[in-house]
């Protein structure tokens, strides 16, 4: 039966139209409009390995991890040198469409003081031993936890597979433990292949969307165009060099499969100049594209490509932008794109490519 309900986001109170047997990841109010507790418990975590394309793919994992053991997901921040809202990048209600969910910050505000208090807050570490379970030891888990006035009176170490969902079940029931706040995300990196399309639910917000809007309007709207993106700094180099000694590398399987058994190559960790070229320049005639809009994290080889595509009269963009969130929503609207299959940055944009429809390439690969 359909009804009107309220939904808290954030601060603000968005009034929409809901069926609660299709909407089960609205989260429930009171008639006062309050967040009520979910005695099906809660799945806390800390998005603490690497950069912004590693986290996501810890956040996609652990987004089916809580719907599998039916936790409501308390809604991570993103890291950086400080704990980032999740909605300054991505929109609450896309991924309440598939799981119950609610914003860290409003579980701390709103719950945590009545039902999850300090003198009751037990930590979860993954370890084989029984080493000292130490939540809050080192950069980014210390940060992370005390920006959100998180403290833990209590740990336990737990070696259950996070695939083992009636093991979670079993041992660890909402009744007694209705938060699990685990050190680490519940997931594996590179994320698992039945859990990619998982991307679909994460929705860019209306401020990265408006401001990604505006560059491409202000420089090339309307125009078929394609997007690159070209990992070249130090450390990827330093990386690169490791990479044939293994058959997945990274965010590999994302070109090469999840069942490669051939080595990763160094070209296409690291592909050359003749390579980015090449390609460049054969998508470009496939397209007809007029433009190249460059992402990335060094060089962007401006110059090289508006040499060698001169004869298409083809202008390249790159600008730098302040978040990268920027260029990934840039290279998301791209005719053509084309990434590094090993970088996670790159896999972001694939993923997000493929829910749409989109075609991708990859340097170095056929």
């Amino acid at each position: 039966m359909m009804r009107y309900i309220f939904l808290l986001v954030g601060l603000k109170f968005l009034w929409c139209h809901c069926d609660e047997a299709t909407h089960a990841g609205k989260i429930k109010e009171d008639k006062d409009g309050n967040l009520q507790w979910d005695h099906r418990g809660y799945l806390f975590f800390c998005l603490c390995m690497g950069r912004f394309g590693n986290q996501v793919d810890h956040f996609l994992g652990s987004l089916a991890f809580a719907k599998d053991i039916d936790r409501t997901l308390v809604i991570p921040s993103w890291r950086t040198y400080k704990n980032i809202r999740f909605t300054e990048w991505f929109k609450l209600e896309a991924i309440q469409e598939y799981h119950r969910a609610v914003l860290a910050e409003d579980f701390m505000e709103y719950l945590a003081p009545q039902h999850w208090s300090p003198g009751n807050r037990t930590g979860f570490c993954f370890s084989y031993t029984q080493d000292p379970c130490e939540m809050k030891r080192g950069n980014p888990f210390g940060p992370y936890w005390d920006e959100l006035g998180v403290d833990f009176d209590n740990t336990i170490n737990y070696n259950v597979a996070y695939s083992d969902v009636t093991r979670w079940k079993k041992e660890f029931p909402p009744e007694k433990y209705p938060v699990l706040a685990l050190k680490g995300a519940p997931a594996a990196f590179p994320v698992k292949e039945e859990n990619r399309d998982l991307q679909r639910y994460l929705q860019w917000s209306d401020t990265i969307k408006g401001e990604a809007e505006k560059y491409i309007n202000q420089n090339f709207p309307n125009q078929t165009f394609v997007g690159i993106h070209l990992r070249n700094g130090q450390d990827w180099e330093n990386a690169c060099q490791h990479v044939e000694s293994s058959t997945s590398f990274m965010a590999s399987p994302q070109c090469l499969g999840f069942n490669n058994k051939e080595p990763v190559t160094a070209k296409l960790c690291l592909p050359p100049k003749e390579e980015i070229l090449r390609l460049t320049q054969k998508i470009v005639l496939q397209t007809g594209a007029k433009v190249i809009y460059v992402a990335t994290d060094k060089y962007s080889m401006v110059k090289e490509l508006e040499e060698t595509l001169k004869p298409q009269k083809v202008k390249v963009y790159h600008q730098d932008p302040w978040l990268p969130q920027i260029d990934l929503y840039i290279l998301g609207q791209a005719d053509h794109f084309i990434g590094n299959c090993v970088s996670s940055f790159t896999s972001f944009v694939t993923r997000e490519r493929h829910v749409h429809g989109k075609p991708t390439s990859f340097w170095g690969f056929s």
